[in-house]
């Protein structure tokens, strides 16, 4: 799905989508909130950007009189136009750097701003679950940090660069129209002459620069891709460390890493031997470049018609417009890197839009106090029947244990309780009061313990003797000096006290409804017992939805559901 994603943007852009794609990803920045900022720092950087140009124009000038100075061996010009030249270079080092200040900050401005618009994005619609389920998009972490970053900071590089360029070509073409005289050809007087050689020079290198190096579009894609795979690769290994280790499964673990990293590799190599041409022929164009408008200009220098300064002030001119010219050359790599950066980022943006737009199969709405179940479907992707047409309802209060072989559906009917199951039919009313959900590996954020403890509220929500008492009650009273610990929670503890304050959790939280995946399978029976109870004693009238195997839990449930052969049977 994700490889089709990509695909589909790359078709866009054959469509002449691509841009209007790319502005609506520019644009929001500069209408929104801080928009004032923006705009203001943009034009003191354009505005810093044309001081730049307006130096190169001044140094043009000044080559014109300090080689005219050097020709007439005139010692006070020279150095009197060498002080003019500390005017000029200190003109210069000032508005390099606060150019290149300002544009950092415009460039990490925007990427905040961007980066907290695709948070809340990501985060919303479930599309953080919904996307890796589905195998929409890959790697959506490094979307958001890296693409990110290289997409704001490569932009403001390239449009300010394009507009000094537009500004500097300008410029200089006047500038060098001027000073490159007329030429005769088979009786044809061309005005400028150099200004059309520097065009038709610069036009022949950008059209085989393009030729050279389009294949790094792709390849710049690829290699965002197989570099965050293996990343995500490594990653997993530090998660798993244990269980890796208790397998012995480092020869197998070794193996993956290294298919993943020789997918770089392949890649990289292949890149290599691309820009390794494009390199050949940028190199070359830019060394003949330099003499180039010595060849053109020399007859004219010869024949007596322009003195020294003024040959150098038209080879001066000519860099420039050339250079201006070729700006597509040089910033070929740039480029190129910047359109793979953009496909992803709007692969990722239209894989969300696709979740966000597909309709719910599932008719979920709060509503009541009653859990309501009505001719509920549930199908996996590859279109086999979990459940069919099934019904049941929950009152308050109850206590209803779901059981079945594995795989028969009882975690996925919980997912759809959640709003997570994209696939079947059917209507669900989960009540409208304060509801948990507890899966059997429960989640654990990096910081304190209290954070862990109250989320997904603020580790601040409880008093300090709340979070001991319930702590206490789960047998985790070794936990208590730990609470204000910043600490790897999820790896620290074992997956039975990870469990147990998961069980803390819900008794900070008091819900009335409590929707519980196996979430004893890593405790003793007796620690299982003295939690349910707990539940039952503190939190009285709490209504339970629990899937579980064990019969020990069926004296803490008296309704009894079991998930057979697509239909839910009473027990």
């Amino acid at each position: 799905m994700n490889q089709n994603a990509e695909a589909s943007v790359v078709n866009d852009a054959v469509r002449g989508d691509f841009i209007p794609r790319v502005w609506g990803l520019i644009t929001p920045y500069w209408r929104s909130e801080e928009r004032a900022k923006a705009w203001l720092l943009l034009i003191a950087v354009i505005a810093l950007s044309l001081v730049s140009v307006g130096i190169s124009v001044w140094i043009n000038h000044w080559y014109k009189d300090f080689y005219n100075a050097l020709e007439k061996k005139d010692g006070a010009a020279f150095w009197s136009l060498i002080g003019y030249f500390g005017i000029i270079a200190a003109v210069g080092i000032v508005g390099a750097v606060y150019r290149l200040y300002l544009t950092q900050m415009l460039t990490i401005r925007w990427r905040r701003w961007l980066t907290e618009q695709h948070f809340a994005r990501w985060l919303a619609h479930k599309n953080y679950y919904q996307l890796e389920q589905g195998g929409y998009t890959d790697n959506p972490d490094q979307r958001i940090s890296e693409d990110l970053n290289s997409f704001t900071d490569s932009t403001l590089t390239l449009g300010l660069g394009l507009i000094r360029t537009v500004v500097s070509l300008v410029s200089f073409s006047i500038i060098l129209w001027g000073v490159s005289g007329s030429i005769e050809v088979f009786g044809i007087t061309i005005p400028g002459y150099m200004f059309w050689c520097a065009l038709l020079y610069a036009a022949v290198g950008s059209w085989l620069a393009h030729l050279i190096g389009r294949r790094l579009i792709g390849l710049n894609n690829q290699q965002q891709r197989f570099e965050a795979d293996l990343r995500f690769s490594m990653v997993r290994v530090r998660e798993n460390a244990e269980s890796i280790a208790l397998y012995n499964g480092e020869s197998s673990e070794h193996e993956r890493l290294s298919t993943r990293f020789n997918k770089v590799w392949q890649n990289f190599w292949t890149q290599m031997k691309v820009q390794k041409r494009l390199t050949f022929f940028t190199a070359g164009y830019s060394q003949i470049a330099i003499i180039f408008p010595f060849i053109v200009a020399a007859p004219r220098y010869f024949a007596g018609k322009i003195e020294l300064g003024e040959l150098m002030q038209i080879n001066s001119a000519f860099g420039n417009v050339q250079e201006n010219f070729s700006w597509f050359i040089d910033a070929y790599v740039t480029l190129a890197a910047w359109r793979a950066t953009c496909d992803r980022l709007l692969s990722f943006r239209q894989a969300m839009t696709d979740n966000e737009q597909r309709p719910p199969a599932i008719d979920l709405q709060a509503q009541g106090q009653a859990l309501k179940i009505d001719d509920l479907s549930l199908d996996l992707a590859d279109g086999r029947h979990l459940l069919h047409d099934a019904s049941l309802q929950v009152a308050p209060g109850e206590r209803l244990m779901l059981s079945g072989r594995s795989g028969s559906g009882k975690s996925t009917l919980l997912r759809a309780m959640g709003g997570l199951w994209p696939q079947g039919s059917g209507v669900i009313r989960l009540p409208q009061e304060r509801a948990l959900f507890l899966p059997q590996k429960p989640y654990l954020p990096i910081g304190t313990l209290r954070d862990a403890l109250s989320y997904p509220q603020t580790g601040d929500t409880y008093p300090a003797e709340r979070y001991e008492q319930v702590l206490r009650t789960c047998r985790l009273e070794h936990l208590i000096p730990k609470l204000d610990e910043v600490n790897h929670w999820q790896r620290l503890l074992s997956g039975g006290e990870q469990q147990r304050l998961a069980f803390a959790r819900v008794l900070l939280y008091r819900p009335q409804w409590l929707y519980m995946d196996e979430s004893t399978s890593a405790m003793d029976e007796e620690d299982e017992a003295m939690l349910y109870q707990a539940l039952i004693d503190q939190l009285p009238g709490l209504s339970i939805v629990s899937v579980g195997h064990r019969s020990s839990l069926a004296r803490f449930h008296p309704r009894h559901v079991r998930i057979q052969e697509g239909q839910l049977i009473a027990r």
